[in-house]
């Protein structure tokens, strides 16, 4: 639990975090601290395929905000800043109950990537003089037949 290399996910992150500090620092690569916060707001702000989300929106369930939208105002900009408070608490609040809805989206989109890819256990049933095998699950009841010339 506590040995990240054991752990996929995160050292699929680790990679990925990597790759955008490499992107960012200099050539003396001496200042990768000084980049982080850069290189963790590109993550947080991309769409990943995975989730059909960027996880700054699974988060907080908006898009965010990025500081180009903050010099060169936009209608979403626009539109937010000109509510009311009441119903800027009201949009909050909706928002708010979308985001159970958003994450368990999220969580089935990567239901499939942690289903088993194998099937078993199997009991070696006979073994052939070619090398193949006829194979049967732990209750008897599936058979497979193994081959050894794949």
């Amino acid at each position: 639990m506590y040995n990240a290399v054991a752990n996929g996910l995160a050292e699929a992150f680790n990679k990925t975090l990597c790759n955008l500090l490499k992107k960012v620092v200099s050539n003396s690569k001496r200042d990768w601290n000084d980049c982080m916060e850069e290189a963790l707001w590109a993550y947080r702000t991309t769409h990943r395929t995975p989730t059909q989300a960027t996880p700054y929106s699974l988060v907080y369930v908006v898009k965010a905000v990025l500081p180009l939208e903050r010099q060169i105002p936009s209608l979403r900009l626009g539109i937010q800043e000109g509510i009311t408070d009441e119903e800027n608490a009201r949009l909050r609040l909706a928002e708010l109950e979308a985001l159970d809805e958003k994450r368990l989206e999220a969580q089935q989109s990567l239901k499939w990537k942690f289903t088993s890819k194998w099937d078993g256990p199997y009991v070696v049933r006979e073994a052939y003089s070619s090398g193949d095998y006829k194979l049967v699950d732990a209750d008897g009841m599936r058979t497979a037949l193994s081959m050894a010339s794949f």
